[in-house]
């Protein structure tokens, strides 16, 4: 019995984990891929616009701080001389954000 429930418990954990992965691919690109495309290479029109970078680059992965990458998708990025380059998605919540900037390190080649 006790092996029954501990599989159980470990199924549902996958299975969370799983649907986790499949709503920051959604949230990837329902929001992300516009600019950064499907692969993360900022190779679409308004990525090379905005001077998007190509995370499936692993030197520009090596950048990616999470605590950056955070902030930067809840509360937006802004040239230096105030114009917005990417607005704010602070409808996601914590984990959801979490779970983005898990997946655009997994854009990595």
């Amino acid at each position: 019995m006790k092996k029954i429930i501990l599989l159980a418990a470990v199924l549902g954990f996958a299975a969370a984990l799983s649907a986790k992965a499949a709503d920051a691919k959604e949230n990837y690109d329902n929001l992300c891929a516009k600019c950064h495309g499907a692969e993360g290479k900022g190779d679409t029109k308004m990525g090379t616009k905005l001077g998007c970078k190509d995370f499936t680059d692993a030197k520009v992965q090596a950048d990616i701080k999470d605590d950056a990458a955070t902030k930067a998708i809840s509360e937006g990025l802004k040239s230096d001389d105030g114009k917005t380059l990417m607005k704010p998605f602070d409808t996601l919540t914590a984990d959801e954000v979490k779970a983005l900037v898990a997946y655009v390190h997994g854009l990595k080649k």
